[in-house]
């Protein structure tokens, strides 16, 4: 994963090597709970509130409940998700947007996902998503 590079006077909040690190590490988890289907920490990863949002390559949620029983009904992904161009960037001290493109063996789609990531009393949690696959280049 990268982190942008620093440019300007009010770059700090941009560059925050420490949360940057603390959210590689939770999307990381994320993202092997996502291949292990592990319903639990997918769910746990999401911000318990009404107004967190999903929007899927075909569906979307608002709201933690709906997130949830979405989830149950679709545990993981496909065998073989690869991830490239990941970038955690930083926001302050206390939030993150996590873009990475994805893939699938045997499919000429490529997928987006972008995630915001707030830290909240429970700790880091995924409080808007988005997924899309487009045709592959």
């Amino acid at each position: 994963m990268t982190v942008p590079p620093r440019t300007g006077p009010r770059a700090a909040a941009f560059d925050d090597e420490d949360v940057a690190a603390e959210v590689a590490a939770v999307f990381a988890r994320y993202e092997r709970a996502l291949r292990e289907a592990d319903v639990a920490t997918l769910t746990e990863l999401f911000w318990d509130d009404g107004r967190c949002v999903r929007y899927g390559v075909a569906d979307r949620q608002q709201g933690a409940a709906e997130i949830a029983a979405w989830r149950a009904a679709h545990p993981g992904v496909p065998p073989g998700r690869r991830l490239s161009g990941t970038v955690v960037l930083p926001l302050g001290p206390d939030a993150a947007v996590v873009s990475t493109l994805f893939a699938y063996p045997d499919s000429p789609r490529e997928g987006r996902q972008t995630q915001t990531w707030a830290r909240t009393a429970a700790g880091w949690r995924i409080v808007a998503a988005h997924v899309s696959e487009i045709p592959g280049h």
